[in-house]
């Protein structure tokens, strides 16, 4: 199987370097027209109602119809055209075919070939990737959850723009459960992974797990979509789960990631002579925790199905968990029973002690929000939690109308991310 090489996406980065991106999206797709009983003829490409338009910063679409089913490029390379079929597929099916046929318009095959192309490339990232790449006229998007909703990732691609060599994108994890098109999105993201894997990093949420996939929705709908192969499927993405990474750095002075912060971990102790098989359960003390270093992170194992909330390897659980408190001091996070509880002392600590001048991390939407007195509410899609002397702390957001198949509890104008310029 091959990549694409960087000769190929310095061709397409100039093709949609200043992309408006040719994405339209309905924000109201549960009004949208209701499923064919079978797979309905690829529709002709309409500015006003695909998802693929032209516009003077991108090319013109690659064909006029969609290319349905889609297959595997024969030379193992992505082409923007298409990712941006792709796109329009997905679109296109979510509005006009039943979840259960999903796999005549995305064979298992191309899955697979998407899914094992992605893992090879996260699975040598590091679990704090460094995004030094940038220029003067560098962009990095930093976004937060999306849940599932397909239609506002698209939306958010519009508005924001396509990847490119000088946009560059960082998502803060938690990309199904509770949304219905989980599947979709996190295979979306997979392919600009593996188009631009320089300009787009996909880090890990607490959703991609095992646990919170077979209780908030993920598992049941890929069991749905692909039916008698749904558990390869669904076995295949926590696999690729497992690769994501776990944090970043941009520019130097924003670390991202989906949870927050996280601890020093003290030296394991070391097993008796004669005893291999007795487990060791193994967790700082409350009143001994600390914070730790990028070494600690970067040496944690985070090739499991669900992060440990006991034993010596803490670190991925606290970096996917944790959250903020305007308490003071570092302390065990007892609502979630995982992670940590940080205040705005340990957030001028961690900037300090790494000269960074932003965290931005994810995990809390407006439902969270209104059991937590003292933070702000997630009307915006994000809060200024922390300002302290070193910088700030803040709490994206991108999911609007969450949980979109339950009680409403909060909508955003639009869909929140985060522009960094010139970090």
């Amino acid at each position: 199987m091959s990549c694409n090489s960087d000769t190929e996406r310095a061709a397409a980065s100039s093709a949609s370097q200043s992309s408006s991106s040719p994405l339209l999206t309905s924000r109201d797709h549960q009004s949208a027209a209701s499923p064919a009983a079978e797979v309905a003829e690829p529709p002709v490409f309409d500015s006003s109602s695909s998802i693929v338009t032209n516009s003077e910063d991108n090319p013109s679409p690659p064909s006029t119809e969609l290319e349905i089913p889609i297959g595997w490029p024969p030379d193992g390379k992505l082409s923007l055209n298409w990712i941006r079929n792709l796109m329009s597929v997905f679109d296109w099916a979510s509005r006009n075919i039943e979840p259960t046929q999903l796999p005549d318009v995305f064979p298992v095959e191309v899955f697979d070939s998407l899914v094992l192309c992605a893992s090879k490339i996260l699975h040598k990232e590091p679990n704090c990737v460094a995004i030094d790449n940038l220029g003067s006229e560098s962009t990095v998007v930093v976004v937060g959850d999306l849940h599932g909703q397909l239609h506002d990732l698209l939306f958010l691609l519009h508005d924001a723009g396509f990847p490119s060599e000088n946009r560059l994108f960082v998502f803060n994890g938690d990309y199904v459960d509770r949304g219905a098109w989980g599947l979709e999105s996190f295979l979306i993201l997979l392919a600009w992974k593996v188009f631009f894997p320089r300009s787009v990093y996909l880090l890990r949420g607490n959703h991609e797990s095992k646990y919170c996939t077979s209780v908030y929705g993920f598992e049941k709908e890929v069991l749905t979509k692909y039916s008698d192969r749904g558990k390869h499927v669904y076995r295949k993405c926590l696999g690729c789960f497992e690769g994501l990474p776990l944090a970043s750095i941009v520019g130097k002075h924003v670390y991202t990631a989906h949870g927050g912060i996280f601890r020093h971990m003290p030296a394991t102790p070391k097993r008796s002579k004669g005893k291999k098989n007795r487990k060791i359960a193994f967790s700082p003390e409350p009143s001994s925790l600390s914070i730790g270093s990028f070494e600690e992170l970067n040496k944690a194992r985070r090739s499991v199905l669900d992060p440990p909330w006991e034993g010596s390897n803490l670190i991925p659980g606290d970096v996917l968990w944790s959250d903020p408190s305007m308490t003071p001091g570092l302390s065990p996070n007892k609502e979630r029973g995982i992670g940590l509880l940080w205040g705005p002392d340990c957030t001028d600590n961690f900037l300090k002690k790494f000269q960074l001048k932003l965290i931005i991390r994810s995990h809390e939407g407006p439902d969270a929000r209104e059991k937590r007195p003292g933070l702000g509410g997630m009307d915006e899609g994000y809060t200024i939690d922390h300002i302290v002397e070193s910088g700030k702390l803040i709490t994206l957001f991108s999911a609007p109308d969450y949980p979109q198949f339950q009680v409403c509890a909060g909508s955003f104008e639009r869909i929140p991310c985060i522009n960094l310029r010139n970090c």
